[in-house]
């Protein structure tokens, strides 16, 4: 392990810009509604049944703090800037009935995704860190045993959760990142096997057979597949199936999983199916641990609604920018990019949103063959959207869905170099 020496603090990015426009009620609008209908059920009339129902999510939460832990305003939309959520993977084979096999030399968060929503709820991007990422951790407790995690000034940031716990994730992407997080979560190998079964499975297009032995994963055709269940997990864990063969190839193939996962969840058949969401609940509650401003329903409600109305073209999902370690301690490991990571985490606290380039996918997802000509454009109501501004106006979408929809501060900056995708790209898992 490298020399350890306190990390002294930064000096955090601040900026507000407000863009785009709120759209109008959707299918999405309607089953949250039916949702928070049965959420006041139970908290005002309190109908037994709908109560029950309330108290067994409720409990099914494990809570635990992060920096800064303190309660939301009521209104998500009155948070200045936007806000974050960091989710974070655990590898714990404990309580997961088998499931990664028995490996129990630690637990490491080995995914950690930082989501940011804007403002005014028109765009959010999604910014994968990878677990090889050398990074500078604070000093910090550890929640579960009370002792305190010493500065380190180089470490991989997956090995920060069995050393530290959740808050000491958290606050080490807060400082890696200059950005407040507001709300934290970490998932366990169960939940992802349960929240893929809740939303009744994710297509994946890939782009010919995989065969990886060591995350359990077996799909003997090219095509598009819907996966469920533990083969869901497989294909998220799954390092020498696809790309080639790295953490960063694996990251591009989640995000092919991603975008997928957004475009199903946006659609009428599952936000608008009651029993899907109360199922997701269930399954989110039931295997997560979130930070105590997160685990309150009303909260994950208001989050909820929220996400509802950003266009697909405007959800971004990026890889942290890293370049291959050649020496010291990131030598085998990565390194940051610091101007690309710079731009990236400006603009982010400056709540302003950005496209990414033509050449933005990299190796472990290509562009989907038998993608729709012209993916459904979500649309804007009349009376929001003057005759003047005339559709032509906007940006344009690419025939795998690339575009962003112009926000109404102007076109969105284009960050060079950046590798991911949005939502609306439509992709395919590259096997190896």
């Amino acid at each position: 392990m490298s020399d350890l020496r306190p990390r002294s603090s930064r000096s955090r990015l601040t900026g507000i810009a407000r863009h785009g426009r709120l759209r109008r009620s959707s299918p999405w609008l309607a089953g949250l509604k039916l949702l928070s209908g049965v959420l006041a059920v139970a908290l005002v009339s309190g109908v037994a049944v709908a109560a029950i129902t309330l108290k067994q999510l409720q409990d099914g939460i494990v809570i635990a703090s992060i920096p800064q832990d303190t309660a939301p305003p009521p209104d998500i939309a009155a948070m200045p800037g936007g806000f974050n959520i960091l989710i974070t993977g655990s590898d714990t084979r404990e309580g997961q009935g088998g499931l990664g096999g028995t490996h129990e030399d630690g637990v490491l968060n080995d995914v950690n995704i930082l989501l940011h929503v804007s403002e005014d709820h028109s765009n959010a991007v999604a910014v994968s860190i990878p677990r090889d990422l050398i990074v500078a951790t604070p000093e910090c407790p550890n929640q579960v045993t009370g002792e305190i995690m010493p500065a380190q000034w180089a470490a991989p940031i997956n090995s920060v959760l069995d050393e530290g716990g959740l808050y000491c994730v958290v606050k080490t992407v807060s400082e890696l990142t200059g950005l407040d997080i507001q709300f934290a979560g970490m998932i366990t190998f169960r939940g992802v096997v349960e929240m893929s079964n809740a939303v009744g499975g994710v297509p994946v297009c890939i782009s010919a057979p995989i065969h990886d032995p060591q995350a359990g994963l077996e799909i003997a055709e090219a095509g598009t597949h819907t996966l469920a269940g533990e083969e869901a997990l497989a294909f998220l864990r799954s390092r020498h199936g696809v790309g080639d063969g790295s953490d960063l190839g694996r990251i591009s193939s989640q995000q092919v999983y991603m975008s997928s996962l957004v475009r199903t969840l946006k659609s009428a058949d599952t936000l608008g199916d009651l029993s899907k969401v109360y199922q997701l609940a269930r399954a989110a509650t039931s295997n997560m641990t979130l930070s105590e401003n997160f685990a309150q329903l009303d909260t994950l409600a208001a989050i909820a609604l929220a996400l509802k109305d950003v266009p697909m073209q405007n959800v971004v999902f990026v890889q942290y920018p890293v370049a291959d370690g050649t020496s010291g301690p990131y030598l085998g490991k990565l390194q940051p990019v610091s101007e690309q990571a710079d731009a990236l985490f400006a603009r982010i606290a400056a709540d302003e949103p950005f496209v990414l380039d033509e050449d933005r996918l990299r190796t472990g997802a290509v562009a989907d063959p038998n993608a729709p000509a012209e993916p459904p454009a979500e649309e804007t109501p009349a009376e929001e959207t003057p005759a003047e501004e005339a559709p032509a106006e906007e940006a344009p979408v690419e025939a795998d869905g690339g575009g962003t929809a112009e926000p109404a501060g102007g076109q969105p900056q284009v960050l060079s170099g950046l590798k991911g995708q949005t939502a609306a790209d439509y992709t395919c898992s590259e096997a190896n």
